[in-house]
């Protein structure tokens, strides 16, 4: 007699976890490897002073040199050099100067005071995203994008002055691939896109060598080299200072 057909079965045991899918990582989360990826806190706090220079284009009739200074806590002063023509602004994170030849401004003048919020907040030689809390800013999670063929997370910042941009972080190497911002231009509120690349380490922390910056809906697009990135410079405060300040 043969035998009886055995019964089918039915699998109660639970999926693995490699079969669910995958939770998304916290905030807390994707900022820490975020910043062990650009070399760690303790790296990245033992930069006081900083200063970065190269290239600039705006196309093949516009190029330039450009320098950027920074010092904690927000200082900042940066110097774009055409034809043997600088224009410069500075900030000392309370008020700031510009002097602009290529816009008529021969003399240093006032920046607007939004211009000097906006230059405290780039002044952040961390970036927002370091001590993100402690500094009063305020990061969500908004999903993922795919930005220039890389997936992404898209984390919403609303910093403690109430401005909002938006931090693209590589969802393998958690490295920064764009920033989306709001900056004034000429009394005007832009949306600016930055995208960066060739990150190499400078003192232990990674910088982006090659930025891109373009202004939403404008033509005009700001391409950066990166040569040369100082870590430390001897940088006294008057560099920051309004003229009538500075001792000489």
């Amino acid at each position: 007699m043969a035998p009886a057909p055995a019964a089918p079965t039915t699998s109660t045991a639970p999926a693995t976890p490699s079969a669910a899918a995958a939770p998304s990582p916290t905030v807390e989360e994707i900022v820490a490897r975020h910043v062990a990826w650009r070399g760690g806190l303790k790296k990245i706090r033992a930069i006081q002073t900083l200063r970065e220079q190269g290239r600039v284009s705006a196309g093949a009739d516009r190029q330039g040199v450009v320098t950027r200074e920074r010092k904690r806590p927000n200082q900042s002063r940066f110097e774009f050099t055409v034809q043997g023509v600088t224009s410069v602004f500075v900030s000392d994170g309370q008020r700031g100067w510009k002097m602009s030849p290529f816009d008529g401004d021969t003399a240093p003048g006032p920046l607007a005071d939004e211009v000097v919020a906006e230059a405290a907040e780039q002044a952040d030689i961390e970036g927002p995203l370091v001590d993100w809390q402690a500094k009063g800013h305020k990061v969500e999670l908004d999903g993922r994008e795919s930005v220039g063929g890389r997936e992404t997370y898209k984390l919403k910042m609303t910093l403690k002055s109430g401005g909002v941009r938006y931090e693209y972080l590589d969802v393998k190497t958690l490295e920064r691939v764009r920033t989306d911002s709001t900056r004034q231009v000429r009394g005007r509120a832009v949306q600016i896109e930055t995208t960066y690349g060739d990150y190499r380490k400078s003192g232990g922390v990674r910088f982006p060598h090659l930025i891109d910056v373009e202004a939403v809906g404008r033509p005009q697009r700001l391409h950066v080299v990166v040569d040369t990135i100082e870590i430390n410079p001897p940088l006294s405060d008057e560099r920051f200072r309004l003229p009538s300040q500075a001792k000489h």
